[in-house]
């Protein structure tokens, strides 16, 4: 417990303690009026002290009509009518409620984070010689850091000495550990396993993956769901109007029947009843718990918003090249028509030598030559097609079919399935060659589990040949498959496929995160494959999976539809059983005792079922 915790369970005890004492003397002790109050007020003041105060610093800062303000003027309406005993009562049983609702909100965020536990205490940064422990926020972008077998990796880096195996579940979710060596890459937030490492960092703590990440939980909150948005609303309007309820019941049947004490004690009874404790906590709670197993999982969702839309995926529309494919090209054919072989694919690799695409890095390392920079000029790259240069004086040019039509050059496709790479040079054409990518291990399996969900279409866009494009599409499973798009031509497909979709249906599209910005961000959802670190996925994205496993993203589905029903189920929960009770309260049906149980049990019933929504599959 937090040490204001332990102070209200005190306070909680005393006063229990000095009501049964007071009930026990006065069983035995007859005292006046006015002695009966001031008994009673001293528990009244230990345990409600603190609610009359915010409720009148509330007042006097406008905001009048909160739980607050109900349970102070429920209990001063119950003293003043000479209820002494339940207003006490019914105050320091709402006091356990709130000490309870405090508690499992707590231990709900404690168990979130330590879920993302992953914010290095310090970082050992070597300086003239030594090593020294500091702050992540100390160390500069170029300086060596040290990190030990047990210790966090701190800040993204590259590894200058050592080999070690890194844990990286708290990011992935994946219990594989992941193997590093000098020259490769380490991810801040992981932890190393076994063996020491020296490692030059490449960014600031403050633009680290870890700190990203961090930010994006942290913040997630603040982009609400449209239930909480609901709520939000519901609550500014409800609890005027159950104020003004509750003073016409105290008023209106006392004109007719002049039983003024009993209409106010049923008013009294109607505040109690009416708090909106339950609605305002647990549903919120749900959805931070939801995005808390989400992240559990590997999988960062930017908000309650887009964990409320995952639960309506109707559509998922995915990119081919590093979303269902791993995006390592091999070159598996060379077809030449003038040049040999190496001739073809040195003409091609050296045209591709500034190009970061997959398919010109597959080529340069087929090439597997250096190439030498004063060689190539005049590189232009052509959105959808290809590449443009100058080799050796001459203009060529590498790309698809599309490229070749553009030049008018004399081309023809080949029998092989994969990706076709034509190279033509000075307008004449020198043949092609054949490059194949590898599907994902788990990408059928992903489509699978879709369907099986009730998601009702998938469907892949690629800038990929017809022929490469149906061939993925069918050992898959897919719906639809779309050839040989253009990055608008995706967009376009997005928005046809947008206007099938049914009412409230939801349109997720998944690509990388880098080349598909314009569909993430006209789809409904974005969701970035975000290969470990991938600072462009993460910012690109509302969803990220951080496993680049598309298969995760069923079980994303399922942990945000568990969510909204846990939410939804808070709701009709809460509103089911007040409403019973208030008009219970109406029919002078309710008492104090029953109005403390439907605002305190359902808040913490409600509470109990929405920390359900962190557990993960």
């Amino acid at each position: 417990m937090s040490k204001k915790q332990k102070k209200t369970l005190g306070r909680i005890v005393a006063a229990g303690v000095l009501f049964v004492a007071i009930i026990a003397v006065l069983a035995f002790v007859s005292v006046p009026g006015w002695g009966e109050l001031a008994l009673y007020l001293v528990p009244y003041f230990v345990i409600g002290g603190d609610i009359l105060w915010k409720a009148l610093r509330n007042i006097v800062h406008g905001q009048v009509f909160d739980e607050n303000f109900l349970m102070a003027l429920a209990t001063v309406g119950a003293i003043v009518i000479g209820e002494y005993p339940e207003a006490v009562f019914v105050m320091l049983f709402y006091q356990v409620g709130e000490f309870f609702q405090s508690w499992a909100v707590g231990k709900s965020r404690a168990s979130i984070a330590a879920l993302m536990d992953i914010r290095p205490d310090s970082a050992n940064v070597e300086r003239d010689g030594e090593v020294t422990e500091v702050d992540p926020d100390e160390v500069a972008v170029g300086e060596t850091i040290v990190i030990r077998p047990g210790e966090r990796v701190p800040i993204d880096g590259v590894v200058l000495e050592g080999n070690s195996s890194l844990n990286t579940a708290a990011l992935t979710g994946e219990a594989l550990p992941r193997d590093v060596e000098p020259g490769g890459d380490v991810i801040s937030g992981c932890v190393n396993l076994t063996g020491l490492l020296r490692v030059r960092t490449t960014k600031e703590f403050g633009e680290s993956t870890v700190a990203k990440i961090l930010d994006l939980v942290e913040n997630s909150t603040a982009k609400k769901a449209r239930k909480e948005q609901f709520i939000t609303r519901f609550a500014k309007w409800y609890t005027p109007a159950v104020v003004i309820g509750a003073a016409a019941l105290a008023v209106i049947p006392s004109l007719f029947d002049g039983a003024w004490s009993k209409w106010v004690y049923q008013a009294l009874t109607f505040l109690v009843i009416s708090c909106p404790c339950a609605l305002v906590i647990s549903v919120p709670l749900s959805f931070f718990g939801g995005i808390g197993a989400e992240s559990r999982i590997g999988v960062l969702v930017k908000g309650s918003n887009y964990l409320e839309a995952l639960a309506k995926a109707e559509t998922i529309v995915f990119d081919k090249t590093g979303t269902l494919t791993r995006g390592v090209f091999n070159v598996t054919a060379i077809h030449p028509e003038k040049y040999t072989e190496a001739q073809l694919l040195e003409t091609a690799a050296l045209a591709e030598s500034w190009s970061s695409h997959p398919i010109a890095r597959s080529l340069r390392d087929a090439y597997n030559h250096d190439v030498d920079d004063s060689r190539v000029g005049n590189v232009a790259e052509i959105a959808g097609r290809g590449v443009k240069a100058d080799v050796d004086g001459v203009t060529v040019y590498v790309g698809n079919e599309k490229l070749m039509a553009d030049c008018g050059v004399d081309w023809h496709p080949c029998h092989k399935v994969g990706t076709t790479v034509h190279v033509a040079v000075e307008g004449e054409y020198l043949g092609h060659i054949v490059i194949s990518d590898e599907v994902k291990p788990d990408a059928a399996e992903a489509i699978r589990a879709l369907k099986t969900a009730g998601v009702k279409r998938t469907v892949m866009l690629t800038g990929d040949a017809p022929a490469v494009g149906e061939a993925v599409g069918k050992e898959l499973g897919l719906d639809e498959v779309h050839a040989g798009l253009l990055p608008a031509d995706k967009v376009d497909q997005v928005e046809k496929l947008l206007e099938k979709k049914s009412p409230g249906g939801i349109l997720c599209f998944v690509g990388d995160g880098i080349n598909d910005a314009p569909v993430l961000s006209r789809s409904d959802v974005g969701i970035a494959m975000g290969e470990l670190g991938s600072d462009a996925a993460i910012e690109a994205a509302d969803v990220v999976l951080m496993d680049d496993k598309p298969s995760k993203l069923a079980q994303a589905i399922a942990v945000a539809r568990r969510t909204v029903a846990i939410a939804n189920q808070n709701i009709v929960f809460a509103l089911g059983v007040k409403a019973i009770i208030l008009l219970m309260g109406v029919m002078g049906r309710a008492n104090m005792w029953l109005g403390v149980f439907a605002d305190v049990g359902v808040s913490v019933i409600a509470i109990l079922n929405a920390t359900r929504a962190m557990k993960t599959y």
